[in-house]
């Protein structure tokens, strides 16, 4: 019964909203709804004024588990093109809301669905027996789902976008067109600046929470020699914990990432006891407040990770 009921209220408030939404809708905007404001921003850049964006995540939630609620129904209700990243990271909470939406536009396969994975090289995609995956953990059988984090990735999500909003609108493919390419010479240019500043910190070892960065530690020569979580998903136990202290202690590493969605009490006990530094990085456009932007997003991990480098180069070079 209070299964019954809460899905009365659940649909009652959905219905509700989806009225005033009818009543207030007044101009003609292609509206896109995307799964992370990652995606948003991007489409923003393609779309221009043409489309009015919404995200239904924020950037410091973990993008594996959003609770669905009755306003993200209502966006979906609303959206001519809604945009995931696909390969099972969002496949608790997306699936639910697209089928509670009953909008078969963008729905999967129809005219306004974008899965922004199509034609994305693709790291980890696990070698492994499918009975035996949930002994490894919280693995993706498709790969890394997190490949938004490497920039040159961004034109092809970019390119994704800009063909169906071509398709969704036709008329207006060459806008759509030219905002892909100034996006794309945007991204060449800021790509430029930050492997420069990156040349000096080539190959240095770090060690991260979760296994959240292989695309971003690819682009910019990063090394993870090891994970606070001994599985991904799986929280840490003492005896790992103590395998990680002395994996940093051995290999010198001083900086240990987190995402700001994690329990960072273990990073910092292994930093703590290791001469370590723990550095909160922006996993999601708007995770802090400093990064509003797929560009931002870049600029403050490769700040923030620069600068715990350097803190500890200062301290060597004083000793």
């Amino acid at each position: 019964m209070r299964f019954r009921l809460g899905n009365v209220i659940f649909l009652t408030l959905v219905s509700f909203m989806s009225l005033l939404w009818i009543l207030a809708r007044a101009d003609d905007k292609i509206k896109i709804v995307t799964s992370l404001p990652d995606l948003a921003d991007i489409a923003k850049r393609i779309g221009g004024e043409k489309v009015e964006v919404e995200a239904i995540a924020k950037g410091y939630q973990d993008p594996h588990f959003v609770d669905p609620k009755p306003s993200h129904v209502l966006k979906l209700i609303r959206a001519d093109l809604f945009i995931h990243i696909g390969l099972d990271l969002e496949i608790g909470w997306v699936p639910p809301l697209l089928e509670k939406s009953r909008n078969r536009k963008v729905y999967y396969g129809g005219q306004g669905y974008i899965n922004a994975s199509e034609g994305m090289s693709l790291l980890e995609i696990p070698n492994v027996d499918p009975a035996q995956l949930r002994a490894q953990g919280d693995i993706h059988v498709f790969g890394n789902p997190h490949y938004w984090l490497d920039p040159e990735n961004g034109k092809i999500i970019a390119e994704n976008i800009c063909n169906k909003l071509s398709v969704v609108s036709p008329g207006e493919a060459e806008y759509f067109r030219m905002n892909l390419d100034t996006f794309g010479a945007q991204l060449d240019s800021a790509m430029q600046v930050w492997l420069k500043k990156m040349e000096p910190y080539q190959n240095r070892k770090i060690v991260a929470y979760h296994n959240s960065w292989p695309y971003f530690t690819s682009r910019f020569n990063i090394d993870v020699a090891g994970f606070i979580e001994p599985k991904p998903g799986i929280p840490p136990t003492p005896k790992h914990l103590v395998s990680i202290i002395k994996l940093i202690k051995s290999e010198n590493i001083k900086v240990v990432i987190i995402s700001p969605y994690f329990d960072d009490k273990p990073a910092k006990a292994v930093a703590n006891r290791s001469d370590a530094v723990v550095v909160s990085f922006a996993p999601s456009v708007s995770a802090f407040e400093e990064v509003k932007s797929y560009f931002d997003l870049f600029d403050y991990n490769l700040n923030v990770l620069i600068s715990a480098f350097e803190y500890f180069e200062g301290s060597d070079k004083k000793k």
